[in-house]
């Protein structure tokens, strides 16, 4: 593996620790409101949940962990000042909660669920619960609430929330069930204690694919009749932060993303790690990784029990350009797994190189 390409995947893996967003960009959003959602949307104000917000927030001021969510990331100081990182602090899930490595397993859409709550920005998809009522699955909610109840009744659901008690699906299911007894119009605040929560494999139906939606901002947040000059002018810093993302149609769960002069595929696999890793390294030694010209495999994200290749590619190269190369690739990964002989020397080597190119999202 060059020096490149080391120093590429660890510049993004370094980015990725030092701002605490799930996805490369630092472009997770969170929303503060000066107001409760009552007959139509509160005026927005949007901060990137990062340093810039954990700034704003006084040192001396207290977390009321069940009425309000810190614009912070996890990995950023707490804002109540006590010196730790929010995610052992007012960010840390409640010490019985039972953790999941794989809390989405049994979705048929698991992998996209993974990509929609670690690695894209804005995407919507509809959802059906057992008894046939619908619900609409974000990647995240204004004010970073785990769900809200819109004046019209429709139930969204974020994916994207700080919880931290190990088992997302536990924490879905906890908001949606929270979300079913609230009146329209309000949001619905982070639940202190999920551990006896449903799953949300217990509440809708979970072999019905997802049909995701990826949007190019937030502007699903309002309709056309809530919009005022200044809730326009918070959803458009809000859409700032929103990086250009296509979902391929070729291959399942496999997101291109354009960040600042960089260009990413960023692939969701559902095969067990050991098995994957293997397979890549077959295909990594015999140097047929690659998804074109100028293109590279520079490393792997680890979230929710998946593994998520990572491309780079080179600026202009889109996401149409991916279509098939990916799924031309998939075929060779499908060859590759299929093979269960002993890996050869430049195949282990090819192995440890991927292996300590992993970054596992928490």
């Amino acid at each position: 593996m060059s020096n490149r390409r080391n120093a590429a995947w660890a510049g993004q893996s370094a980015d990725l620790r030092r701002r605490g967003y799930r996805d490369l960009a630092g472009a997770a959003l969170a929303a503060n409101s000066t107001g409760a959602v009552s007959g139509s949307w509160p005026t927005l104000v949007f901060l990137p949940m990062g340093k810039r917000a954990a700034r704003s927030a006084s040192a001396s001021t207290p977390i009321d962990t069940g009425e309000q969510v810190p614009v912070v990331g996890l990995r950023e100081p707490c804002p109540c000042g006590s010196g730790r990182r929010y995610k052992a602090c007012h960010g840390k899930g409640p010490s019985g909660a039972q953790s999941s490595s794989r809390p989405f397993e049994g979705f048929a859409s698991e992998c996209d669920l993974v990509a929609l709550r670690e690695l894209v920005p804005s995407a919507t998809a509809p959802l059906r619960l057992k008894d046939g009522r619908a619900v609409t699955l974000a990647t995240v909610l204004p004010m970073a609430w785990p769900a809200l109840v819109r004046q019209d009744g429709e139930i969204m659901l974020g994916l994207q929330v700080n919880t931290g008690t190990g088992d997302a699906s536990r924490d879905l299911g906890s908001a949606l069930e929270l979300a079913l007894a609230t009146e329209p119009g309000n949001p619905v605040p982070p639940a202190r204690d999920t551990s006896d929560a449903p799953r949300l494999q217990d509440l809708v139906d979970s072999a019905a694919p997802l049909v995701i939606t990826v949007h190019e901002g937030f502007d699903f947040w309002v309709d056309a009749a809530e919009q005022t000059d200044e809730v326009n002018a918070s959803l458009e810093r809000a859409n700032s932060y929103a990086h250009p993302t296509a979902r391929l149609t070729s291959v399942e769960a496999a997101y291109w993303t354009q960040m600042g002069e960089k260009e990413h595929l960023r692939w969701v696999m559902p095969q067990e790690e050991e098995l994957l890793l293997n397979a890549l390294a077959r295909l990594q030694a015999a140097e047929e990784t690659s998804l074109g010209e100028g293109t590279r495999l520079v490393g792997m994200f680890r979230a929710q029990g998946l593994v998520a290749p990572v491309w780079d590619l080179p600026l202009g190269f889109g996401a149409a350009a991916c279509e098939q190369p990916a799924a031309d690739f998939g075929k060779r990964l499908a060859t590759a797994l299929a093979d269960t002989s002993p890996l050869t020397d430049a195949e282990r080597r090819a192995r440890a190189g991927l292996t300590t190119r992993q970054v596992t999202l928490r």
